[in-house]
């Protein structure tokens, strides 16, 4: 029998994994400067996915730059109000 609430679910929860390269230290070929910040980023980017966010290679530069210190949080959150990381 075909359960209509179940798969709505499954379609909310699903997502396309990317790429990742824990070697290289990579995600969506955007370096990570150490295995550290890649592990943090993986976690909170894969967290997020469940939740509807669908990074692109953009979104993962902006990513690594703010937990690496490279932008400021002020930086981060304008590039999100402006949708930045969808370019």
């Amino acid at each position: 029998m075909y359960n209509m609430a179940k798969e709505l679910w499954y379609r909310k929860m699903s997502y396309t994994p990317i790429s990742t390269d824990r070697d290289a230290l990579t995600i969506m070929d955007v370096p990570f400067p150490s295995l550290e910040t890649w592990e943090s980023a993986v976690a909170a980017i894969g967290s997020n996915m469940f939740e509807g966010y669908k990074p692109t290679r953009r979104g993962i530069e902006i990513i690594r730059d703010y937990t690496t210190g490279a932008i400021s949080f002020e930086a981060f959150i304008r590039t999100v109000t402006d949708k930045a990381y969808a370019k």
